[in-house]
């Protein structure tokens, strides 16, 4: 266990958290991008992290992730701290990444870039094969798994890429901008399947810049603002703060959330 960086283990603010971080901070040309940013994602819990621009929120997932490193603070990972960890040990913890930018191999069919990923798996390629087949089919890509890469849409690309980022088995995944680029329908489909993570136990962190889409499909979210966590809540506590309104949201901002009532719904348009 060699590799894993800092203390084994330490007290937890959030005893239950799978993942947390804790009083992240980052300065760039001596200004303070991050100041003091703690959240944390419990299994089987959907979390956003959200701010307008420049407000923080990319820097501290990033250092989550570990594209970033911190000036000060802790992320911890199954009660390992993790702050100073690559992210292919990060990945060893079970933390998994889905990047904004595509990440499958466009020349490729669908089941051979899953393939890919799980060659670096310690299994036989019958069992391989085995595996393959149980992604593709559990995220809906079985009848896809002989087209190329480069021919899927933005939604069934976006699919493949959570299912490359599963075949490692991780405990928590991160998604960057998982509604970015797809219609309407995907939008809705990739909700379903952030959905089906939840009820296999597995953490998800989302930083998205379509906040309807993500509120709809988080538990809680955080907001950012210049550089501090501004509010944490359910999607109708967020709504429903004037702060959160007038520096992020906007005066007119109507909701549009999956598992609230037409009269909630309405009661929120109102604020």
């Amino acid at each position: 266990m060699a590799w894993f960086s800092g203390k084994s283990t330490g007290p937890a603010p959030h005893p239950d958290s799978l993942l947390e971080v804790r009083n992240l901070v980052k300065s760039y040309r001596r200004r303070r991008v991050v100041n003091g940013v703690s959240f944390y994602v419990r299994a089987g819990e959907i979390v956003g992290l959200l701010g307008p621009n420049g407000a923080g929120k990319t820097t501290s997932f990033r250092m989550t992730v570990g594209l970033t490193q911190p000036d000060q603070g802790e992320v911890w990972l199954r009660n390992r701290e993790c702050s100073r960890l690559p992210m292919y040990k990060r990945a060893r913890l079970g933390m998994g990444y889905l990047p904004q930018e595509a990440s499958v191999f466009r020349r490729m069919s669908v089941r051979d870039n899953l393939l890919a990923v799980l060659e670096a798996q310690r299994l036989s390629k019958s069992e391989r094969e085995e595996r393959a087949g149980e992604l593709l089919s559990e995220l809906d890509l079985t009848h896809l798994a002989l087209n190329v890469a480069e021919t899927l849409s933005g939604g069934e690309r976006r699919r493949l890429e959570i299912c490359r980022a599963l075949a490692s088995e991780p405990t928590i995944l991160l998604l960057d901008e998982p509604f970015a680029g797809v219609d309407p329908i995907a939008v809705e489909e990739i909700q379903d399947l952030i959905q089906k993570l939840r009820g296999k136990g597995i953490g998800v962190l989302i930083t998205d810049h379509n906040v309807r889409e993500t509120l709809q499909s988080t538990d809680r979210a955080y907001i950012i603002h210049e550089g501090r966590i501004l509010k944490e809540g359910t999607a109708a506590e967020l709504i429903g703060d004037p702060k959160v309104r007038e520096v992020y949201l906007g005066k007119s901002f109507e909701p549009a959330l999956r598992g609230v009532t037409a009269e909630e719904e309405r009661g929120l348009a109102d604020l």
